[in-house]
């Protein structure tokens, strides 16, 4: 019985093995903890502006001159890390509406986070010192069926001849209805996606869109969490960290070839050993 679990345990291969995984793992989330630990205490950390987040400012200025409504749409998104994230955005257009009593619509297609949409709107509205401002009415579930959602949202926008559309969230076939339709009624549209297959859409249909990890750096910035600014940062060292180990394998691979034991520290199984003479 004893060879027999000894025999199973030899399949798997020992941790000193991937003593370079492990070191650059603990590397990678000690600096995202030092830069979540660096923002919590009140240090400034620099993130890029994102063209697109100037418009949102500039697309509400319009929406209050002209007097027609702004409309947020978080797409199809279920309840997870990037419904989180669009209505963390929608909060900070929401401050920004409050200033100035534009009227707006967030229209959703799924339940729950339309319920959370719910809470999230009415404390922008708190925190913005405006509660009277808050009208339950203006948070809308739709339809969770893709085209009856479309269409619904659709339909809204041509009626109400919004002079906004923002659209952050997941989206699928039903991104070109909600473009085009925005496009056809004069709004300003900025749109964020992690959905690649629908960027395409969005970069032909509206005046700004913001794609791929942008999404999550324009909830951090925009926010300025402390946990969210700081995994960010910490997350871009650690993107550093990886294409500077990549550029030196190359680099010394060239030298010395892929049998070298500098070569094999980086990575490969057994490097360490062969590195510090273990392996002879």
């Amino acid at each position: 019985m004893e060879t027999l679990w000894l025999s199973g345990l030899a399949q798997y291969q020992h941790a000193a093995d991937n003593w370079f995984a492990a070191i650059l793992i603990a590397v990678i989330a000690t600096t995202v903890l030092v830069s979540i630990a660096i923002t919590r205490s009140g240090a400034s950390l620099y993130i890029r502006r994102i063209p697109g987040l100037d418009a949102i400012d500039e697309a509400i200025g319009r929406s209050t001159e002209m007097g027609r409504p702004v409309t947020m749409i978080p797409g199809m998104t279920a309840f997870g890390v990037v419904a989180v994230q669009a209505l963390t955005i929608f909060k900070y257009i929401t401050k920004q509406i409050a200033r100035f009593a534009t009227p707006m619509r967030l229209l959703t297609g799924d339940a729950t986070v339309y319920a959370v949409a719910q809470e999230a709107i009415q404390d922008a509205y708190n925190e913005a010192g405006r509660p009277d401002l808050y009208d339950p009415d203006a948070i809308r579930f739709l339809s969770d069926r893709q085209f009856a959602f479309a269409s619904g949202v659709a339909g809204l926008i041509q009626r109400e001849r919004v002079a906004a559309n923002f659209m952050f969230g997941e989206f699928f076939a039903e991104s070109l209805i909600f473009a085009e339709t925005g496009n056809i009624v004069g709004a300003i549209q900025v749109a964020g996606t992690i959905s690649f297959t629908q960027v395409p859409f969005f970069v032909a249909a509206c005046d700004y869109t913001i794609i791929g990890d942008e999404f999550y750096a324009t909830s951090a910035y925009l926010s300025r969490e402390p946990v969210l600014l700081g995994s960010l940062v910490g997350q871009d060292i650690a993107k550093l960290l990886f294409v500077l180990i990549a550029i030196t394998g190359a680099v010394l691979t060239s030298i010395f070839g892929a049998d070298a034991p500098v070569v094999k520290l980086l990575g490969q199984p057994g490097g360490w050993d062969a590195f510090f003479g273990g392996g002879q």
